[in-house]
């Protein structure tokens, strides 16, 4: 399956189904190299089952799934991040009994390391040096000053982000963002989705990010796919879905009322 350069992940026809459930239905995304997109719907409406399918997670029953024109259907998970592609969980998954450097080390062997410019020695191909080592892993994501505390001494806020620069010690070129908001304050919201368009710019990723807080990711992302019973409902710009007749029915309209408050 080929397709245009500047897509990075194409997700064609994805369906999943669990018995007699059909959980996602036929739907079809592509992801341009440098977007910030977020997925939202109802509850029930597919989201984590589709982000599980296109990480890797969870097998698809049919459909087709590429990076950079470079099939990934049936695939296992490590070779989702062997192409360029991490996430993080609802629920962090840090090791909590080690310091918040040796999770951001771990995160570097699992990733193992890239071809270097000569054969033994110099940079490593491909890396931005923001990503080379730890060091500056957790520079990039402002946990430097906490490096030796144990995980489980640190916040829950950056707990999370110590997930996100654990995804990002594998290098990628595609970051999924599973409600990273989730139990946090409105001002660690802001502070979070200000470093996910940090990391997004300064590491040309591209970024996908689901959250259940309808105006949280309506107000941060800059396109956004709505589900609804396994299936795509809506496709656009922020202010272009919250206008969808099909997003305000599923949403019974209070809610897309409420969230299209500021967008223009």
């Amino acid at each position: 399956m080929s397709a245009p350069k500047n897509i990075l992940l194409r997700a064609q026809d994805i369906t999943v189904r669990f018995g007699g459930l059909t959980a996602v239905d036929a739907v079809s995304v592509d992801i341009q190299a440098g977007e910030l997109v977020g997925i939202m719907g109802p509850n029930g409406a597919g989201k984590t089952t589709f982000f599980n399918a296109i990480s890797g997670v969870t097998p698809l029953t049919s459909g087709q799934l590429a990076i950079e024109g470079k099939s990934l259907a049936g695939a296992a998970p490590h070779s989702f991040a062997a192409r360029g592609l991490a996430r993080t969980f609802q629920t962090p998954r840090v090791f909590a009994d080690l310091s918040v450097s040796e999770n951001i080390r771990f995160g570097l062997q699992f990733a193992g390391r890239r071809p270097r410019k000569y054969i033994f020695w110099g940079e490593e191909i491909g890396v931005p040096w923001a990503l080379r080592d730890v060091s500056s892993i957790l520079s990039v994501i402002g946990l430097s000053q906490l490096a030796d505390l144990p995980a489980a001494a640190i916040t829950p806020s950056q707990q999370r982000i110590l997930e996100i620069g654990m995804a990002l010690s594998t290098r990628p070129r595609i970051l999924l963002l599973d409600e990273v908001a989730a139990g946090l304050t409105e001002i660690e919201v802001e502070e979070m989705a200000r470093l996910i368009r940090r990391l997004r710019d300064e590491l040309d990723l591209s970024v996908i990010w689901i959250e259940h807080a309808v105006k949280i990711l309506l107000k941060h992302v800059e396109r956004v796919i709505v589900l609804h019973q396994g299936k795509k409902i809506a496709d656009g710009r922020p202010s272009e879905v919250v206008r969808d007749k099909d997003v305000i029915e599923a949403y019974l309209g209070d809610e897309m009322v409420n969230a299209s408050e500021g967008l223009a």
